[in-house]
C-alpha cells in the first residue's frame, strides 16, 4: 500500500510539472530565467574573484574580493523600497526587458575594461561601480517578475510553479555554476601550466561575466518578443497618482494587513537565523574539530536542506494550510538552529543543518506562494520589494554582525567535558530562540483555522484530511443520547424535554438518521432489511459511514445550527458517537477517518453534554424485541454490540468532563432525576421582561427539576 501511494504521488507530481510546463508563457520564462540564473551564480562568484585577480598581495585581494561583495548590500538599503513602487507603476514587460538590457552592457562592460586599461585601481574601481548599478537594477527587475509570474499561472497551480522556479534558481543551477567555473579554471590551469598563451577577454572570470551578460540580452529578447502576457494592467492606473503616495500606501498595506505583516516579519526571522548560520559556519566548524573541509560540508548541506524543502515540502505536509506550513516552518528552522548550537560532532551537526535548510526553503516557497496568490496585483510589485529589500539587508547584516561578534568572543571548556561554551554557540542559540519566537508570532497573526489545534491538524494533513473550521453555534445547548440498542434513550429524552418545556425552554427534539425528509429516507436505507432472492441485503461498511455521515451533514445545516443560534436546547437522539462505535468499532473501519469524515460533515459543531446509557448488549436486545420486528442492525450478531458498546465506553473515558454515564438498567426516575441535573448545570439563565429576577427563575427551575423527577 504504501509503495502504491508512493507511485501514485510520483505519477502526480510529474503530471502536474507537465501541465505547468504546457502553458507556453511560463514554459519560456521558466527556461531563459534557468539560463539567466546560471549566468547570476557564475556572476557573483567572478565579480569578486576577477577584482580580487587585478591586484596582488594578501590583504589587497582581500579588500578587493570583500570590497565588491559588500558593494550588494548598497543598493538594498538606498533604493529598495521605491523599487516596488516602480514595479507596480510601470509595465512589468517593458520594465524588465530595459532592465535586462542595461545589465547585459553592465555585465559585459566588468572584463571588457581589461582590455583598455591595465590600471588595477580603475579595474577594480569599475568593477564595484558596476557591481552596484547592476543590483541598483534587479532591485527593480525582481518585484516586476515576481509580480507578474502570477498572472502567467493558474492560482491552483502556483505553487507548483514556484516549485519548479526555487529547485532551478537555488538547487540546480548554483551547482552547475560551480561546476562551470571549476571546469573552466582547471582548463585554464591546464592551458597555463602547458605555457600555452590565454587572451585576457579569455579567462575564466572574464568568461563567466560574458556569459551572464549574454543570458542576460536572451532574457530580454524572449520576455519582449515571446511573453506579451506578462503586461499586466499595473502599468495603466497608477499614474495619476505620485511615487511618493504610491510608496506609503505600499508600507500602510504591510502593516495593517495581518497575514502580510506575519508573512514579512517571520521571513525576516528566518533569514536572520540564516545568517547567523552562514556567518559562524568558519568558527563552528573549528569548535568541531573540523576546518575548511567542514566548512564547506556544512555550508553545502544548507542549500542541499534548501532543496530538498522546497521540492519535497508540499508532499510532505499534504493539505495543510499554507499560513499555517509557513509558521511552522520558521519554527522548524530556527528551532534547529537552536539545537545546532548544541551539536558536539559534525554527523549531529550535519543533522540539524538539512533541517535549518529545509524549514527555510518551505517558507520560502509557502511565503512567495501566499504573496502570489493572496496579494492583488496592484499592490504585489510593493510588497515583493518589502520582502526581497528585507531578506538581503537582514541576511548580509546578520552574516557580517554575527562574524565580528563571534571574532570578538572567546571559548571555555566545561571542566571534565569535551563541550565548550563559546560565543558562537551563544549566538546560534539566541538566533534560534528569537526566530522561534518570530514564527510563533508570525503563526499568530496569519492563522486561517483559529481553533483547530495545530499539531493534530498537521499529522491529519500528511494523511490528506485536513480538520475543519469549527462553526459557530451560538448560544444554545446541545445534549446528545448515546447508547446501544435498547438503552432507553427515548425515554429519556421524552422525560428531559417535557421537563425542559414546562420550565418555559424552548426545546428541540430530534435524531439520527431521520430527523428530516431527507434523513427519513436514509433511515431506511441503513436500517430497513431488504429482503431479495438471494437474502437480506448487504450494505458495505463505508457506503454505511457515508450515507449516516450524509444524514448528520444535513441535519447539523437545517434543524441542530438553526435551533442553537435562536438559543434553543437541542436533544438529539444518537450523532457523531453512534458512528465512531457502530461503523468504526463495530465494522472495524479505522475511527479516526470515520471522527474526521464527522467532523467535516458537521462542521466540527459538538455537543455540550453526552449522556451515555451502558447497558448489557443481551439486555439491550431482549428489551428492543419486544418493540416489534427488529431492524437491521439489531440483526448483527451478538459480539458486534459487544464491540459497540466497548466502543462509547471508550469515548466516554477519552473525554470523561463532556460525557454523563449512567447504567440504563437504573429505575427509570432515578436515571431521569440524574440527568436532568445535570443538564440544570449547562442551562442558561431564563431571560424575561417582566416576573422574577433571572437568579431565582433559576432557583425555581432547578426546585422543579427535583420535584418532577421524583414525582
Amino acid at each position: 500500500m504504501a509503495i502504491e501511494k508512493q507511485a501514485e504521488g510520483e505519477l502526480s507530481g510529474v503530471a502536474e510539472l507537465r501541465a505547468i510546463l504546457r502553458i507556453r508563457p511560463f514554459r519560456r520564462l521558466w527556461l531563459v530565467l534557468g539560463a539567466a540564473s546560471l549566468g547570476d551564480w557564475l556572476g557573483l562568484l567572478a565579480t569578486a574573484t576577477f577584482a580580487a585577480a587585478q591586484v596582488s598581495g594578501g590583504a589587497a585581494k582581500g579588500f578587493a574580493f570583500g570590497g565588491v561583495i559588500a558593494i550588494r548590500l548598497l543598493p538594498a538599503l538606498l533604493l529598495g523600497p521605491l523599487a516596488g513602487v516602480m514595479a507596480d507603476r510601470w509595465d512589468r514587460r517593458l520594465t524588465m526587458v530595459v532592465c535586462d538590457l542595461l545589465r547585459f552592457v553592465l555585465f559585459a562592460s566588468i572584463p571588457t575594461v581589461v582590455l583598455f586599461s591595465n590600471d588595477a585601481a580603475i579595474t577594480v574601481g569599475w568593477a564595484a561601480i558596476a557591481t552596484f548599478l547592476i543590483e541598483s537594477i534587479t532591485l527593480i527587475w525582481l518585484p516586476a517578475k515576481e509580480a507578474a509570474v502570477p498572472n502567467l499561472i493558474p492560482k491552483a497551480r502556483l505553487e507548483a510553479s514556484n516549485q519548479l522556479t526555487l529547485v532551478t534558481t537555488y538547487g540546480i543551477t548554483p551547482v552547475l555554476a560551480a561546476a562551470v567555473l571549476a571546469g573552466l579554471n582547471q582548463l585554464y590551469q591546464s592551458l597555463t601550466n602547458a605555457h600555452i598563451e590565454i587572451a585576457v577577454w579569455a579567462e575564466p572570470s572574464s568568461l563567466a561575466l560574458y556569459f551572464n551578460a549574454l543570458s542576460r540580452l536572451a532574457t530580454a529578447l524572449v520576455v519582449f518578443f515571446g511573453i506579451r502576457e506578462i503586461s499586466g494592467r499595473n502599468g495603466k492606473n497608477h499614474h495619476s497618482e505620485s511615487m511618493a503616495r504610491q510608496f506609503v500606501d505600499g508600507w500602510k498595506f504591510v502593516g495593517r494587513t495581518h497575514m502580510v505583516r506575519g508573512l514579512v516579519f517571520g521571513i525576516l526571522g528566518a533569514f536572520a537565523a540564516g545568517g547567523v548560520v552562514i556567518g559562524t559556519a568558519q568558527f563552528f566548524s573549528t569548535e568541531l574539530n573540523g576546518g575548511d573541509s567542514t566548512f564547506a560540508i556544512l555550508f553545502a548541506v544548507i542549500f542541499i536542506g534548501l532543496g530538498l524543502g522546497i521540492a519535497l515540502g508540499p508532499r510532505l505536509i499534504g493539505a495543510l494550510s499554507r499560513r499555517r506550513w509557513f509558521g511552522l516552518s520558521i519554527i522548524l528552522a530556527s528551532g534547529s538552529v537552536a539545537l545546532l548550537s548544541l551539536a558536539t560532532h559534525l554527523s549531529i551537526a550535519v543533522a540539524f543543518t538539512l533541517l535549518v535548510g529545509a524549514g527555510a526553503g518551505m517558507a520560502f516557497l509557502s511565503g512567495i506562494t501566499l504573496l502570489g496568490g493572496e496579494v492583488d496585483d496592484e499592490m504585489r510589485g510593493r510588497v515583493f520589494a518589502v520582502v526581497q529589500t528585507g531578506t538581503r539587508v537582514i541576511l548580509m547584516l546578520a552574516i557580517s554582525l554575527s562574524g565580528v561578534m563571534v571574532g570578538l568572543g572567546g571559548s571555555r571548556a566545561i571542566a571534565g567535558t569535551d563541550f565548550s561554551v563559546s560565543s558562537t554557540r551563544i549566538l546560534l542559540g539566541v538566533a534560534g530562540f528569537l526566530g522561534v519566537g518570530a514564527g510563533f508570532w508570525a503563526l499568530r497573526q496569519m492563522d486561517d483555522k483559529p481553533g483547530v489545534p495545530i499539531l493534530a491538524d498537521l499529522f491529519s494533513s500528511m494523511r490528506g484530511r485536513p480538520l475543519g473550521i469549527p462553526e459557530p453555534s451560538s448560544g444554545g445547548v446541545f445534549v446528545v443520547f448515546e447508547g446501544g440498542e435498547g438503552a432507553g434513550k427515548s425515554t429519556q429524552i421524552a422525560h428531559l424535554a417535557t421537563l425542559l418545556q414546562s420550565g418555559g425552554r424552548d426545546v428541540v427534539v430530534t435524531r439520527e438518521p431521520g430527523a428530516t425528509e431527507v434523513g427519513a429516507r436514509i433511515r431506511r436505507m441503513v436500517l430497513d432489511s431488504h429482503a431479495t432472492p438471494t437474502g437480506p441485503t448487504v450494505l458495505a461498511p463505508r457506503a454505511e459511514a457515508l450515507l449516516y455521515a450524509a444524514d448528520r451533514a444535513h441535519h447539523v445545516s437545517t434543524v441542530v445550527r438553526p435551533a442553537l443560534a435562536r438559543g434553543a436546547v437541542v436533544v438529539s437522539d444518537r450523532y457523531v458517537d453512534s458512528s465512531l462505535a457502530y461503523q468504526g468499532a463495530g465494522r472495524s473501519l479505522a475511527v479516526d477517518e470515520i471522527s474526521w469524515l464527522s467532523a467535516w460533515a458537521t462542521g466540527g459543531l459538538k455537543p455540550n453534554l453526552v449522556v451515555l446509557l451502558d447497558i448489557d448488549p443481551t439486555i439491550g436486545l431482549e428489551r428492543a424485541g419486544r418493540r416489534g420486528a427488529p431492524d437491521r442492525l439489531e440483526q448483527e450478531s451478538l459480539d458486534f454490540h459487544e464491540r459497540v458498546r466497548m466502543g462509547f465506553l471508550d469515548l466516554a473515558a477519552a473525554d470523561p468532563n463532556r460525557y454523563l454515564v449512567l447504567d440504563a438498567t437504573r429505575d427509570e426516575k432515578e436515571l431521569a432525576e440524574e440527568i436532568a441535573a445535570r443538564v440544570g448545570k449547562l442551562l442558561p439563565p431564563l431571560v424575561r421582561t417582566d416576573g422574577p429576577p433571572p437568579q431565582e427563575l433559576a432557583a425555581q427551575h432547578a426546585e422543579r427539576v427535583r420535584i418532577s423527577a421524583l414525582s
